[in-house]
């Protein structure tokens, strides 16, 4: 198991541009399959949930060939369903959550699909209903087999059909519109999820000769098309990478500015770091964050105690509560975090109460934290990455400690935030990777 060594203390400053955002790379790889026309993906992370995903493409037999360290050409024109079948792919699809993307496209084009349960965060329940109902209505026939823990679902013709989603999941909207770009006839999903990520998915199937309406909304229309063509996409900027830099900023007293940060597409993010009492200044697409010796956490208008919670787009994301739970504990004032969609996802605060952070876990979903006003700095610890989240809010918490941290179980870390440690030693950090 490897694990980072964290020097802390130490100020940082500098330039940093984030990587290609991991939540849209995962889904437009899996949109490859949907045509047998070549396409290219510009801006992928070279992280390991992306290079899982590729890999298992390659084993569907997709020809796949590198032009850059974060460019990669996909052609789908001979894929092998039998593949799907073999322990190689049961053990890379349990292994990345992302492979259940690939359900919608093989049983648009194919008619049919065979998925382990597939892996990822151990953050609490994530259930799988979203994605089945949808292309159920679509056409697919879906069982569930106990003893080998698979789902498998064939159709012979997929067909629009309107629907209403349960929850607006961003991966079952992406799984439900590659599969109803191909169906025969209108889909209607309401209560779409309508994240920067889906918008992205939706005009890269435009630009492939889809038919959809509604980009940027919760309400999509699909008209089927026959098939699809290549094209050449480029993904956004990683918004969660941008929340992390920002937290670290705050937590280590750092003077840093994100390059090409692709601010019009954050929403809500800046401001909720900005209820905390942080100065951020825009510059075009480049956003400064300046060095702060303290930081105020705002009250509500009648005076009462911030609540800060995740919601569906345009609310704030919920994979970065635990960033901001970590830049709390150093600010003047309270906050409730409330985080309401994983029931496990804020067990790793007692690694920060272990650090010196004053939180009460009030329940599954709520942590109450008072801040320290960067009176007492956070002790070193040894603690263990349970997810890629909570993985980096250790680490920023470690950075901005006294002493020399151990995080073990970065595997978890690798998976989303592309060579963190080297890009993180270039603005001043001072983290060893011990393999």
């Amino acid at each position: 198991m490897a694990s980072f060594i964290i020097e802390g203390g130490h100020q940082l400053s500098g330039e940093i541009e984030p990587q290609g955002a991991k939540n849209e790379v995962l889904q437009i790889i899996c949109a490859v399959l949907l045509t047998s026309e070549k396409v290219t993906i510009n801006n992928i992370p070279a992280i390991r949930d992306a290079h899982k995903l590729i890999e298992l493409l390659r084993g569907l037999n997709v020809k796949v060939s590198q032009n850059s360290i974060s460019s990669f050409t996909f052609q789908s024109d001979n894929v092998d369903l039998k593949y799907l079948k073999s322990d190689a792919f049961r053990k890379q699809s349990q292994s990345i959550r992302g492979s259940i993307m690939i359900a919608g496209p093989l049983l648009a084009r194919f008619g049919e699909v065979y998925i382990p349960r597939p892996g990822g965060d151990k953050i609490g329940r994530r259930r799988l209903d979203t994605h089945f109902v949808g292309l159920n209505k679509l056409g697919a026939d879906f069982k569930f087999d106990i003893k080998e823990s698979a789902f498998t679902a064939n159709t012979k013709i997929l067909k629009g059909a309107p629907m209403l989603l349960e929850e607006a999941s961003v991966t079952g909207t992406a799984n439900i519109l590659m599969a109803a770009v191909l169906a025969e006839g209108k889909t209607t999903i309401y209560n779409a999820a309508c994240e920067p990520y889906i918008q992205q998915l939706a005009k890269m199937l435009v630009k492939m000769g889809a038919n959809i309406t509604g980009i940027a909304s919760n309400l999509l229309t699909v008209e089927g098309v026959k098939e699809l063509k290549g094209c050449n996409h480029t993904c956004l900027p990683d918004m969660i990478e941008v929340g992390s830099f920002i937290g670290m900023a705050a937590m280590t007293g750092s003077d840093i500015t994100i390059k090409n940060a692709g601010v019009e597409h954050l929403g809500i993010i800046p401001r909720a770091f900005e209820k905390l009492g942080i100065k951020l200044d825009f510059k075009g697409d480049d956003i400064h964050v300046p060095a702060q010796s303290n930081y105020s956490v705002e009250t509500f208008i009648d005076g009462s105690i911030l609540t800060i919670d995740d919601a569906p787009w345009p609310g704030l994301t919920p994979d970065l509560l635990s960033i901001i739970l970590v830049v709390a504990t150093q600010a003047k004032g309270s906050v409730l975090i409330h985080q309401k969609m994983f029931e496990s996802r804020l067990f790793f605060v007692d690694k920060l109460i272990d650090m010196g952070a004053q939180i009460i876990l009030c329940d599954p979903h709520r942590a109450s934290v008072i801040g320290l006003n960067k009176e007492s700095q956070l002790r070193a610890t040894m603690m263990t990455s349970p997810d890629i989240r909570a993985g980096v809010a250790l680490l920023i918490a470690a950075l901005s400690a006294d002493g020399v941290s151990q995080i073990f179980n970065i595997e978890q870390i690798d998976r989303g935030y592309q060579n963190i440690d080297t890009r993180l030693n270039k603005l001043g950090a001072r983290i060893t990777r011990m393999e």
